[in-house]
């Protein structure tokens, strides 16, 4: 019906069938038969036809406002779809666990929105074993999870830290703080290392880089999380056979087809830097 109302508002703008078909780039008998399925679809005569002209009909009347309305509606929305796929609008959910969301994410972000500045990102922490359910699901664009599910993305890294003055090799009964049950660095750590005794169960990794800071036991954390701790010296790495443990970081998302222009960009841009 576009065309039809398109055609219907020329013949009223300049009156006449002759000079409305030669701005429209048509025949004057197609124009004259888009007019005749336009008053069919509307049920009522919409021009009244004159030797010199046509004029609209009492229901032409009431049709103009309407039908210039939902032309310009029809235009906003060419221009909505032409922003989004031009990536001057558009928004992602994007989430992940503690490690990704604090330490990996905000620069690569950053580096991001500084180029698409008109992109807006929702970032959300979940659990890491959550994050694929819920990109799965439609809850979030893209996840930032843990292999082996997922397209590979980047390789994290688990090592086990502590203060300098009570690093030790570890043993049998060594102490260390860990996560709550649930966490997937907790089950890591419990896999490879099960000899140890938890002496602390904490819910952040600031606070186990602070019980780990203040010597109260060893840690088992991400190499991005405590990057800066090991350049400044207040914690320092313990060497072990079994460390650096290898995690592989994958991304979630529904499929490639299901998302959006400005979730491909974002997905295109994290494979790109990682």
């Amino acid at each position: 019906m576009h065309d039809e109302l398109r055609h219907f508002l020329l013949i009223v703008e300049h009156g006449t069938f002759t000079e409305a078909a030669r701005h429209a780039h048509l025949a004057q008998p197609s124009l004259s038969a888009s007019i005749r399925r336009l008053e069919e679809q509307i049920g009522a005569r919409l021009l009244h036809r004159r030797p010199r002209g046509a004029i609209p009909t009492a229901a032409g009347q009431a049709l103009i406002p309407h039908a210039r309305a939902a032309l310009a509606s029809v235009a906003s929305g060419i221009r909505a779809v032409a922003e989004v796929e031009g990536l001057h609008a558009g928004e992602v959910r994007l989430g992940g666990g503690a490690t990704a969301c604090t330490y990996v994410l905000p620069p690569l972000l950053a580096e991001f929105q500084a180029r698409h500045s008109a992109l807006r990102i929702r970032l959300r922490e979940t659990m890491t074993p959550d994050v694929r359910e819920q990109a799965l699901h439609g809850d979030l664009d893209l996840g930032i999870g843990m292999g082996p599910d997922g397209e590979p993305w980047r390789i994290d890294e688990l090592v086990v830290v502590a203060s300098p003055e009570t690093a030790a090799p570890i043993v049998t009964g060594s102490p260390f703080v860990a996560f709550t049950t649930g966490a997937a660095t907790r089950r890591t750590l419990e896999q490879h290392f099960p000899e140890v005794e938890l002496v602390a169960e904490l819910a952040s990794i600031a606070s186990v880089k602070g019980f780990a800071r203040a010597g109260i036991g060893l840690a088992l954390l991400s190499r991005e999380a405590v990057r800066n701790d090991l350049e400044l010296g207040t914690l320092v790495e313990v060497q072990d056979a079994r460390t650096p443990i290898a995690r592989q970081m994958v991304l979630h998302h529904k499929g490639l087809d299901l998302l959006s222009p400005a979730g491909r960009a974002l997905r295109s841009f994290l494979l790109e830097v990682a």
